[in-house]
């Protein structure tokens, strides 16, 4: 077995360190990533191929070259599996597929007046950060709550900067309106204070504060103060009462909870950040292998979950596992601070891990169920177009453009869960002449399906299609005949799908080479199915259009100044007023221009004044 003779041949040089060692197969890929504590020990035993289940033994039937890194601990070991197995997805281990970013609640600390927004993505200077959230919709909830109880701004900067009378939110008071001077910085920055408390888990002292102040404006007879007083506190209790789980005593927590059934795994975790819940979201995981216990799913799952949260100081869960402590002393030394794995046996704790693994229970089944309506509709599929097996990936493809101007190709993939939108591409049409139609899909087809034979020359990967439809009649379908039969793929199923005369949803035709075209009953599921993918493919090429246009629309000159990003041309055209009048710029006034030094200042005077 040349799989053998490779990890053999590996293990007479491999150190006894702690390390990740990858397993590759004949193109290159990552076949498996592991973590252990001694190198040597741990791939040694897949020398004893006997005694290896089948998945592994495939594994290592497959395996063509090893690599090995060492690092200086065990923690560190099993922090680089997790980040290796996130970037690579190896197919014979467990792999978390989320491609969302968490959305996080920013709080300015740049402005006299900070702002409170919804963040994603890499984080700025100038802000302090609270989350992660479930969702967005969990983010936009407590910036709601926090409008209606501490009446803080949430306008950009540039609007509150053009305010010239209160807006819409202080008439229903969710803002104090700083933008007009309707509040002193001193008495915002106040509310900004309890804001901050609040969001830290301090609902109770600000409770309090509140009443004793509603108490002193009502003795003082300055009832309309009070009554807004009142309405904050109301906020308050809404918001503590809002919660359907509840754990007393506990600040930052993640409640995590596992369930499998029928080969399948979905993990619910619940986010608590200062005592309060962020919401939660389903994960689930993909495995090759039948006989995984839910100790090695959740040890793969914590580890991956964190190499890009920050973990909080306590991870509740419903099952232990398979190695709790060297977990643990990974999130430790990633976060700076102890954190504690822990599997409640009773109380609110325990009742929180019931409910998020009831959470997870029901969203697996929900999951279980539509894959069997999704596999039935496949069938059909398959069975409609003559397929020599149930489809496993389509792909969709479409067009868009105005006159012409900015085209874009799109192609959209399904399978047997739906829509995979990780497998998305969009094409910038180059070559194809404006309004040529069938020049465009010939682009498309043709730098899609080039690249995938550079790529994959052998066609045993999980990205060929199964099946290619094509939104348009009979011509589009000749045209992508074409090309697939000069790149040796025409045994690859192609079908086109257009509208009749009236292009009435339901009267669709489908054109398939080497029959006639035809319709199917207007009630019937599977032209439902094929209507969905055909508009999803549409949706997406408009969107991807539409996104190309605005881009085009905002582009100036001053993007081809070499070193001139987004933050010097934002300076240039506050100061010059406009692209012409940085190109009509001397190199003194350049020079003058706040954030361009002498030597950007030559670049772009030189630009656009050659010698």
């Amino acid at each position: 077995m040349q799989g053998l003779a490779v990890i053999e041949a590996a293990l007479a040089t491999m150190p006894a360190q702690p390390g990740v060692y990858r397993m590759l197969d004949a193109r290159g890929d990552a076949l498996y990533v592991g973590k252990a504590r001694s190198l040597k020990k741990r791939v040694v035993s897949y020398t004893q191929v006997s005694r290896l289940p089948e998945r592994l033994r495939r594994m290592v039937f497959e395996t063509r070259r090893m690599e090995v890194i060492t690092t200086a601990s065990d923690a560190e070991a099993l922090l680089l599996e997790a980040n290796l197995i996130k970037k690579l997805r190896p197919r014979f281990n467990i792999v978390l597929r989320d491609d969302k970013s968490y959305p996080w609640l920013m709080l300015s600390q740049d402005h006299p007046f900070p702002q409170i927004a919804k963040h994603r993505g890499e984080r700025r200077k100038g802000a302090t950060y609270f989350g992660p959230f479930a969702s967005a919709w969990a983010v936009k909830q407590t910036i709601t709550a926090l409008q209606r109880v501490f009446l803080l701004r949430s306008c950009a900067d540039t609007v509150f900067a053009t305010r010239d009378r209160p807006c819409l939110l202080y008439q229903i008071k969710r803002c104090s309106a700083p933008c007009v001077d309707r509040i002193a910085p001193a008495d915002y920055a106040d509310l900004v204070a309890q804001a901050k408390q609040f969001l830290a888990g301090e609902t109770p002292s600000i409770q309090k504060r509140l009443a004793a102040e509603m108490e002193s404006a009502a003795e003082a007879l300055e009832f309309e103060r009070a009554a807004s007083l009142r309405d904050r506190i109301r906020g308050l209790t809404h918001i503590q009462g809002s919660s359907r789980i509840n754990m007393d005593g506990v600040g930052d927590a993640d409640v995590v909870a596992l369930h499998m059934a029928a080969g399948q795994s979905c993990v619910q975790v619940f986010f608590f950040r200062g005592g309060r819940n962020n919401g939660n979201r389903p994960y689930f995981l993909t495995h090759s292998k039948t006989d995984i216990t839910p100790e090695e799913v959740m040890e793969s799952f914590l580890a991956q979950l964190y190499e890009e949260l920050p973990p909080p100081p306590l991870v509740l869960l419903s099952h232990e596992p398979g190695d709790a402590a060297w977990i643990a002393e990974a999130l430790t030394i990633k976060s700076n601070r102890r954190v504690e794995l822990h599997r409640p046996q009773r109380g609110d704790k325990r009742a929180a891990v019931e409910h998020a693994q009831t959470n997870a229970r029901e969203a697996l089944e929900r999951r279980l169920a539509e894959g069997t309506a999704q596999a039935a509709l496949l069938e059909g599929v398959g069975t409609l177009f003559d397929l020599p097996e149930t489809p496993a990936r389509i792909e969709v493809y479409d067009n868009s453009h105005i006159m012409g101007s900015n085209a874009y190709g799109a192609m959209i993939v399904a399978g047997n869960m739906g829509f995979n939108k990780s497998g998305y591409r969009k094409f910038a049409i180059r070559e194809a002449k404006p309004g040529d139609d069938f020049g465009m899909m010939r682009e498309v087809l043709d730098r899609r399906f080039s690249r995938a034979l550079k790529e994959d020359p052998a066609r045993d990967g999980e990205t060929w299609p199964d099946l290619v439809l094509i939104d348009g009649g009979q011509g589009q379908l000749s045209t992508a005949t074409a090309i697939m039969a000069e790149l040796g793929l025409a045994d690859t199923p192609l079908v086109a799908i257009a509208k009749g005369e009236d292009r009435d949803a339901g009267r669709e035709w489908f054109h398939i080479a080497g029959r006639e075209a035809f319709q199917l009953p207007p009630r019937d599921p599977v032209l439902y199915y094929l209507q969905r993918l055909r508009d999803e493919a549409h949706r997406f090429a408009i969107a991807t259009h539409r996104a190309g246009r605005s881009k085009a629309l905002t582009r100036s000159e001053l993007d081809d100044v070499p070193g001139v990003g987004a933050a010097v041309k934002r300076r240039l055209l506050n100061h010059f007023g406009s692209a012409r009048g940085v190109r009509q710029a001397g190199l003194e006034d350049l020079e003058n221009c706040p954030g361009v030094g002498p030597s950007l200042a030559r670049r772009i005077h030189g630009h656009f004044h050659p010698a």
